[in-house]
């Protein structure tokens, strides 16, 4: 049988015509599908732009629509500023404890335990004093022996002199003849014995090891029985009468503060708060009482070292600053005269604010030039900005210059804070200040 299509015009003709009608029918049926989608589509684009409003007319609909904002008074008075800074507690003075001499510990005082206070001149260990105490004894005797030579040695010196006397010579006897190279050793030699006996005095009683000052023990470092050598360390103890803290000063904020160079210039006062228990509501009293004279080479920052006086509570009762532990400090600075004090949470970026004016309730924006800035406030002194000026508090997204404003209800414009910041050594108002949710807010 002949199996080349060419061979069969017919049936080769019959597949061509029923290919052709396959594709016939399937175009129908996607033009029939086509036509509806393609109808929703232009409807939901047609409706997609006639409901979307013109950008000039919602402009225009929110320039007529008034700004809510809440505002604070701006009010021309002194600030004392307060430049905070942290850092750690840590010991003025820490040594490690030595034995100066040899020994096996007998003894070891129960103040001399870790984290135990002592105070100064407090045996707090014993070594054994028996080899010492037979040198001490040794010692008086051999300084016996020799005040006995030297009291023959000065007898028979002057019974020679008397000799030479009674002899009626006129001249003057040689020193052999009044003995007094054997006089001279024997008085150097009580000397000597008498040296040897303080010595060995002294090494009994380093037996005893004295608290060298009222502290504190960080760590010991020996048992009770152990034979220590000279220079062996027993531990590590700390003053606690006082304990410093230093803490790094910007250089933004140095003109403002008059900190201590030389040994009789006056102290800053600093307070202290704890920074890792922010629910402690402590405060703790310090002064800054020197500087270490050189810039950090990394920050460019001054260290300032404050003293703080009993630290641990033992004569004020006191909750204790631990070693270690990290705190805020307060420190006092220069008093800024004639200033106006802008709440951060009205300064926006690149140093603009908006007033509000409070006869015509327009909005306005201004560049204001920042003289000192802390965590809660930003001080101007700005002549364009009169006393009395209301500042918008309220983050806006869309605020337009001389769009109209409206003041939050429980916002008074009116109404004028008479309020100072109070005592510049304290930094307390003088009256209640209050803040937030539209109220007064921050002596402004």
């Amino acid at each position: 049988m002949n199996t080349d299509p060419q061979s069969n015009p017919e049936s080769t003709s019959a597949q061509s015509s029923q290919t052709k009608s396959s594709l016939g029918t399937i175009a129908a049926k996607s033009i029939r599908i086509a036509i509806p989608i393609s109808i929703l589509a232009i409807g939901g684009i047609g409706y997609s732009l006639l409901s979307i409003e013109p950008e000039e007319a919602k402009k225009e609909k929110e320039a007529r629509r008034p700004i809510k904002t809440q505002v604070v008074e701006l009010r021309i008075h002194d600030y004392p500023t307060r430049i905070v800074s942290q850092g750690n507690i840590r010991p003025h003075n820490e040594i490690s404890l030595n034995s100066e001499v040899s020994g096996q510990i007998v003894r070891i005082s129960p103040y001399f335990e870790d984290g135990a206070f002592f105070n100064m001149g407090e045996i707090l260990i014993e070594l054994d004093p028996s080899n010492y105490q037979a040198a001490v004894a040794n010692a008086e005797a051999q300084l016996a022996r020799t005040t006995a030579t030297y009291a023959l040695e000065k007898a028979q010196a002057d019974q020679a002199r008397a000799n030479w006397v009674n002899l009626g010579s006129t001249e003057e006897p040689d020193d052999l003849v009044l003995r007094i190279p054997q006089l001279r050793q024997a008085e150097a030699n009580v000397k000597a014995a008498s040296a040897q006996l303080d010595r060995a005095n002294q090494d009994l009683r380093r037996t005893k090891i004295l608290a060298p000052f009222n502290g504190r023990v960080r760590k010991r470092l020996v048992g009770l029985g152990q034979a220590v050598r000279n220079l062996t360390p027993l531990g590590n103890v700390f003053d606690s009468d006082y304990a410093e803290i230093r803490l790094p000063i910007t250089g933004s904020d140095l003109p403002l503060l008059k900190l201590p160079e030389g040994l009789g210039d006056p102290p800053v006062d600093v307070i202290l708060k704890d920074a890792l228990n922010t629910d402690n509501k402590t405060e703790w009293k310090a002064s800054i009482v020197r500087t270490e004279g050189t810039l950090d080479a990394s920050s460019l920052e001054l260290f300032a070292i404050a003293n703080v006086d009993d630290p641990f509570g033992i004569k004020t009762g006191k909750p204790p600053l631990r070693i270690g532990q990290p705190v805020t400090a307060h420190i006092f600075g220069e008093v800024l005269e004639s200033v106006m004090a802008l709440p951060r949470v009205g300064v926006k970026r690149l140093d603009q604010v908006y007033l509000v004016d409070p006869l015509k309730l327009t909005l306005h924006n201004r560049t204001i030039d920042v003289i000192w800035a802390d965590q809660d406030h930003v001080i101007i002194r700005d002549p364009n900005i009169p006393d009395g000026s209301l500042l918008a508090t309220t983050k806006l997204s869309y605020a337009p210059e001389g769009a109209k404003v409206e003041i939050l209800p429980d916002i008074n414009p009116n109404a004028l804070l008479d309020i100072t910041l109070g005592d510049p050594k304290t930094g307390k108002p003088e009256k209640d200040v209050f803040k937030g949710g539209g109220k007064k807010s921050g002596g402004i």
